[in-house]
């Protein structure tokens, strides 16, 4: 049996491939304005990729915030519980999930079998999010994808106090003016995120083991953050930021 998730975020679309429980591969690209053709392009870019034509495909199963616009999928499934099957799948030891994403980040806690038992989400304001960090990234003109090692060079993390993008971002360039490091900034910025998640993490209980998943855990500025403030060690798979395409797939299979 074939199945595909697919996972239309805010910033990337992902999609994954299991055949008979076994992952194929997975691809991400970006999601652009289009969420239903970001949706359809990583499909068909990813069956391309496998050799595989979709009437091989038995099953799909879509999530994340642009799921409802993905047509060619059969069901539609919440990122909540698509990334609790993805972790289970990844690392059936894991009890407690951190998901950060494009405009939203999430705490899941699940029992031995990977369902879900309680969860927290922050929907609602863009601050701790990719969103977030793009943001800063601009402000400080640095490459998003050095901030994490730039913030591990930092000797004093600055004070970020607002939890508000934009007001954050301000905080951020009076720190520039006054002629902070750079390095401390963005440690700073990084510990706002890990103080405003794990007190949504919180509500959901930390039980160790702890993994990451999104495409925010390729910053292990923020996963150090994380780790800090949460006293806890927390796993990364070579696959986070796929996760909820996995899970996708996986529960497509379970439902066929």
């Amino acid at each position: 049996m074939i199945t595909v998730g697919i996972d239309v975020g805010s910033i990337s679309a992902k999609a994954a491939v299991v055949k008979d429980g076994e992952l194929l591969g997975s691809r991400v690209i970006l999601t652009g304005y289009n969420a239903k053709n970001a949706g359809e392009r990583v499909f068909a870019d990813l069956l391309a990729e496998l050799g595989i034509g979709k009437e091989a495909v038995d099953r799909i199963v879509a999530t994340g915030y642009g799921r409802n616009s993905v047509d060619v999928a059969d069901k539609t499934v919440t990122e909540i519980t698509c990334h609790a099957a993805g972790a289970h799948f990844q690392d059936p030891a894991v009890r407690c999930v951190i998901d950060i994403g494009g405009q939203d980040s999430k705490a899941i806690a699940m029992d031995a079998t990977g369902r879900v038992t309680d969860f927290a989400m922050n929907d609602k304001c863009a601050a701790g999010t990719g969103r977030f960090l793009e943001v800063m990234a601009r402000a400080l003109e640095v490459d998003l994808d050095a901030f994490g090692k730039l913030s591990l060079k930092a000797d004093r993390p600055s004070a970020i106090s607002s939890l508000c993008t934009v007001f954050a971002e301000s905080e951020v360039i009076s720190l520039i003016a006054r002629g902070e490091r750079r390095e401390n900034i963005i440690a700073g910025i990084h510990e706002s995120i890990g103080s405003r998640v794990i007190a949504m993490a919180g509500r959901v209980g930390i039980t160790d083991p702890v993994m990451m998943t999104g495409g925010v855990a390729k910053n292990i500025g923020v996963v150090r953050a994380l780790e800090k403030k949460s006293g806890k060690s927390i796993r990364i798979s070579a696959n986070a930021q796929v996760n909820g395409a996995i899970g996708a797939a996986l529960i497509a299979a379970a439902i066929a």
